[in-house]
């Protein structure tokens, strides 16, 4: 049956991506620093928005690095916060910390960006780093990122994001979940096809930004500070992208704590494929979503006719064991091998899960830190 026939095919395209990736992931060599002696003046940007309960953590990680201190500096953008944010942000000036606030008249709809944009102008450094207002990392993140930027001399540098602290199956299996975007990102460098990385943890000359005109043509949408922005490095300056590839250049932060939450942050995620000025990519996304598609149509066939059930257990077995062979040596980077354990469950809800926001995150306005957003 054509069906059938076009539902394995795609099966097999998905098992050799995943164990393209996998090779993705094996190039890239592990970073060890050795004794790095730093020189390159940092800018650490953050864009805050009523995040009072986490950015002095946040400051105080950044503020605790094992980076020399006249070569850093911290900026931090408050995005109209409508709490003590930056209340907060302001009480570190005396150690130096910078805070803008963001003072438009006018609505945008990429808010992130500007904040960014307008860190950038400010910053004095060479290398701009960007995390999130609500990340925790350990003290050798930036001397890590650095160190690697030092070696390499990289455009741009993606570095681990992972989540920690997690109270439940379901921000468990989101760590899972997340584990493989991840790994996602840095096999993409490892095969020399940048296509995703995460702007939590994301470095940058800013000779490179300003040579690009920064966010220009990508900025009408709320997100894409990180990946689209990673396009445009990776066609101006190809074979000048790299993955950290150590734990202590990561950075944590938390899953999502109810599906509604996980589902606009998913949703926002997903926009971005609108302005995918790469058509490979947009092809590569369009056949996963098909292969999805068709395992959740032959299960529905397979109530007509048992032989789609049988189909889809082929599949099953086929996308189950592609994705454990990908993600055995991603968790054990993480030291999170235990997560493995939960991959037969989330490979089935990732099916409809995945069905769902491919619909959803290219269809209207969507929340984003109490805002109306697309």
């Amino acid at each position: 049956m054509i069906l059938s026939a076009v539902s394995l095919a795609l099966t097999f395209l998905y098992a050799f991506l995943v164990l393209f990736l996998k090779n993705g992931w094996r190039k890239i060599e592990p970073y060890v620093p050795l004794l790095v002696k730093a020189h390159t003046p940092v800018s650490v940007l953050i864009a805050a928005r009523n995040e009072e309960k986490s950015i002095h953590k946040t400051i105080e990680d950044i503020l605790a690095q094992n980076y020399p201190a006249q070569l850093m500096e911290l900026i931090v953008v408050d995005d109209h916060s409508t709490d003590r944010t930056a209340e907060i942000i302001a009480s570190y000036a005396n150690r130096g910390v910078k805070l803008i606030r963001l003072n438009e008249n006018e609505p945008l709809n990429s808010y992130k960006k500007k904040a960014i944009t307008e860190a950038i102008h400010l910053a004095t450094g060479e290398l701009m780093v960007a995390t999130d207002a609500d990340c925790r990392m350990g003290p050798n993140w930036l001397i890590s990122i650095v160190g690697l930027y030092q070696e390499k001399n990289y455009n741009l540098i993606s570095a681990p994001v992972a989540f920690h602290q997690e109270k439940s199956l379901f921000e468990r299996l989101q760590t899972l979940e997340f584990l493989y975007l991840i790994g996602f990102g840095a096999a993409g460098i490892g095969n020399r096809k940048p296509s995703t990385c995460n702007g939590a943890n994301l470095a940058y000359k800013k000779e490179v930004f300003l040579a690009l005109g920064g966010f220009k043509g990508i900025d009408d949408l709320a997100s894409g500070d990180d990946e689209l922005f990673l396009h445009k490095v990776a066609k101006a300056y190809p074979g000048t992208i790299g993955f950290c590839k150590t734990l202590d250049a990561c950075v944590y932060t938390h899953a999502k704590p109810n599906l509604k939450e996980l589902i606009q942050q998913r949703r926002r995620w997903a926009s971005k494929s609108v302005k995918y000025k790469d058509k490979k990519i947009t092809v590569l996304a369009v056949c996963i979503w098909l292969f999805n598609f068709s395992l959740a149509l032959n299960f529905v066939l397979g109530f007509f006719n048992p032989y789609f059930f049988e189909l889809v257990l082929v599949q099953f077995a086929i996308k189950l064991t592609a994705e454990l062979f990908f993600l055995e040596p991603l968790t054990a980077f993480a030291k999170r091998n235990s997560l493995l354990l939960y991959l037969p469950f989330l490979t089935v809800l990732h099916v409809i899960y995945f069905i769902y926001i491919g619909v959803v995150g290219n269809a209207g306005k969507y929340k984003w830190k109490g805002r109306l957003v697309k």
